[in-house]
């Protein structure tokens, strides 16, 4: 089945599917560590991205409290949601205006074959167009 998945350029970075929705899970969740981790991906990378999309926008999306006591966390801020409901706006308009279209190309999309619905592809596949076959001695 064909599915739209949006991506927005800004000059300052961008935003799509994944980072938005470790922007929900850091709600969810109050950590960047939690939401990293349901994500499968490390502390790190999931701080970076967070990084990221905090200097894309004049606001922070996300703001965060060091350990001590009562240990840290972060906090999705209100500008944080709104950047979440714009984003699945924008991707509800957009899929909502290329319904048809995603149809008729999920219509023509060939069936996949038995090698690669195993997963696995077929030898033609995996042997790159400038190397010669082997000849059978």
């Amino acid at each position: 089945m064909a599915k739209l998945t949006l991506r927005i350029d800004l000059s300052t970075g961008s935003i799509g599917p994944g980072k938005v929705r470790l922007l929900e899970l850091v709600g969810e969740s109050g950590s960047i560590s939690a939401a990293g981790r349901a994500m499968k991906m490390s502390y790190r990378r999931a701080w970076m991205l967070i990084a990221g999309v905090n200097r894309c926008f004049r606001q922070p999306v996300v703001e965060t409290q060091l350990g001590g006591t009562r240990g840290g966390g972060a906090v999705l801020t209100a500008h944080g949601h709104d950047v979440i409901a714009r984003y699945r706006a924008i991707e509800r308009a957009a899929a909502k205006a290329g319904a048809s279209e995603l149809l008729a190309l999920a219509a023509e999309e060939l069936r996949p074959r038995a090698a690669a619905a195993s997963g696995r592809p077929s030898t033609a596949a995996r042997r790159s167009s400038s190397m010669p076959r082997r000849t059978r001695a």
